[in-house]
């Protein structure tokens, strides 16, 4: 009985922890928008949702597992991103 208690408090731990950290960086987000740091808005805002997007696919994509499967469908995604602004750019450049 006490197994089955720790073992679903352990299942709602990491979730919680991650939503609040993703919680916590929306604010840091929101905030960063209203001060004026020039050209240095576009990188924090970059890099926290850099960090924000590791942590979605480690945490609720399971890429931290050893399943190749979930790291190949992790990974079609930036591929077809890079195919769509290839053949975006080779449009915008032979016009």
């Amino acid at each position: 009985r006490m197994d089955e208690r720790a073992a679903k408090r352990e299942i709602w731990i990491r979730p919680l922890l991650v939503w609040a950290a993703l919680c916590i960086l929306l604010a840091a987000t929101c905030t960063l928008s209203y001060v004026p740091m020039g050209e240095a808005n576009v990188v924090v805002a970059l890099a926290i949702a850099a960090l924000k997007a590791g942590l979605v696919g480690v945490v609720f994509m399971r890429l931290f597992e050893n399943n190749a499967l979930n790291r190949l469908a992790a990974a079609t995604g930036p591929i077809w991103v890079f195919i769509m602004f290839l053949l975006m750019g080779s449009d915008y450049f032979t016009r």
